[in-house]
């Protein structure tokens, strides 16, 4: 019997995309069928919905998702966050951190093939839009191969077209979730001429998606995304990742009629690599940088298996660590139980910190430069500079009042109104019997309310004679 051995690792001396000379190598993959591919247009159909509904969804009158960089202001699933809750973000960044890696140590890189937006415009969007226009991979070959004529200008230039409308509607979607719907609606209504920095971002975004969809593709995956590159470290033996199964297949040999078969399942029919959308050779081993685990060789080796009457699942979901032994994967691993643990952790503290945040976020300064007064019946009067940003999408009426001590305050000029996700800044008198005071600098409470209620506190310093 021939022996079965496992393929050698001489592809991680190069990349599949380019060749001896360093010059890049143009990948046609084969347009993909069957059932996983299904089921990623299922799911991609899903997440685009998602995405293009996202800027016109509203919680409480607030964005599903805004992150507003040039105005530091940001918005998660309707919360509103400023600056002063970066804390929160870090926080929430590190749980998200964590579960990449947690979900990248047990499923390999399944979010890149089916939730990864890079993916699913190229592979479900722009590539389907190149099949339909051009044709499959062989006929895409011959239209690039022959000099220009009247077939190849309409169909480069269709094509053309209809990759920047698309890129240009992508740039409007990625754009509303930067500044917002509205302010999106206000560049269109009024004209790009009055909105000149909003309207050159909008056409920079629509040639920037145009170039990677166009004509960067799978690099972004091979040379560009962390991601990719990280996966090395983050997997292991036990994460399960798009594996050709060599106990089976090798030794490869083709199909031959009447004969008698003594290799392996696989026939080389190279139908994995012809449909491979980053130009690999899976059967070279698992854990490829270039593998995106998309599936699109699972579903051309299982329909070659079985047109050839042979199992399915040669090419399928697998760890390394099974394919070596033979014992059945599991999910509960020291590192798994590691991870799990911390990232609970982090979303419990997160989840905490959600829920008891306040509504607002006060700042109280002393006014520079100003000494206490001495009233005539004996207090003591500082002025103070007040700052209070809304963190919700309410216009609301302060009030301003002591907490640990007895005293007054007053508002000088209008009263504090806080305009939804705004900030109101104003200036007040504190007034406080002589006899409350401790020395020099006193702590003291204020509470800013709307209404009865206590929106948040803040602490600062009274100035007062020395005892």
């Amino acid at each position: 019997m021939a022996l079965k051995t496992k393929p050698t690792d001489e592809f991680r001396d190069h990349i599949s995309t380019v060749d001896d000379q360093g010059k890049r190598i143009w990948v046609y993959p084969r347009k993909p069928k069957g059932k996983l591919y299904d089921y990623r247009k299922y799911v991609s159909y899903l997440l685009l919905a998602l995405l293009f509904a996202g800027p016109f969804i509203k919680i409480n009158g607030l964005p599903l998702l805004m992150l507003n960089v040039v105005e530091r202001k940001f918005v998660i699933f309707g919360v509103l966050f400023w600056p002063q809750d970066f804390f929160l973000l870090v926080l929430a960044f590190l749980a998200l951190v964590v579960f990449i890696i947690l979900f990248t140590v047990v499923y390999g890189r399944v979010f890149c093939g089916w939730i990864c937006p890079q993916t699913i415009f190229l592979e479900m969007i722009f590539r389907r839009i190149e099949y339909a226009i051009e044709g499959d991979y062989t006929k895409q070959k011959a239209l690039d191969k022959m000099p220009w004529n009247t077939e190849k200008i309409l169909k480069k230039g269709s094509k053309t077209v209809v990759f920047l409308l698309i890129s240009f509607l992508i740039a409007n979607i990625f754009l509303a979730y930067i500044i917002g719907v509205d302010e999106l609606q206000k560049i269109a209504t009024d004209g790009p001429l009055n909105h000149l920095v909003g309207f050159g971002t909008l056409i920079a975004f629509t040639g920037v998606f145009y170039w990677v969809f166009a004509y960067f593709r799978e690099q972004v995956c091979t040379i560009v995304c962390p991601y990719g590159r990280l996966q090395g470290v983050m997997q292991d033996k036990k994460t399960v990742v798009v594996a050709y199964d060599y106990n089976r297949g090798e030794p490869r040999g083709k199909l031959r009629k009447n004969q008698e078969r003594t290799e392996g399942d696989c026939i080389d029919c190279n139908q994995c690599v012809q449909v491979c959308p980053t130009g690999i050779d899976i059967r070279n081993g698992a854990q490829q940088l270039e593998c995106i685990n998309c599936t699109a060789c699972i579903d051309a080796c299982n329909d070659i298996m079985r047109m050839i009457d042979k199992p399915e699942g040669l090419i399928r979901y697998e760890s390394e660590e099974a394919l070596e032994t033979g014992r059945k994967w599991t999910f509960f691993t020291t590192r798994v139980m590691s991870l799990t643990g911390v990232l609970a952790i982090l979303l419990v503290a997160l989840t905490t910190l959600l829920m008891t945040r306040d509504e607002a976020e006060a700042t109280i300064l002393r006014t520079p430069g100003q000494q206490y007064q001495k009233t005539e019946e004996g207090h003591i009067r500082n002025l103070y500079n007040i700052s209070v940003i809304n963190k919700t999408n309410h216009n609301l009426p302060l009030s301003l009042k002591l907490l640990d001590k007895e005293g007054t305050i007053k508002v000088i000029g209008s009263e504090l109104v806080l305009p939804a996700q705004g900030i109101v800044e104003g200036i007040f008198f504190m007034e406080i019997a002589q006899e409350q005071l401790t020395g020099l600098n006193s702590e003291i409470e204020v509470g800013v309310f709307h209404g009865d209620e206590l929106i948040t506190t803040t602490d600062t310093k009274f100035m007062g004679p020395a005892k």
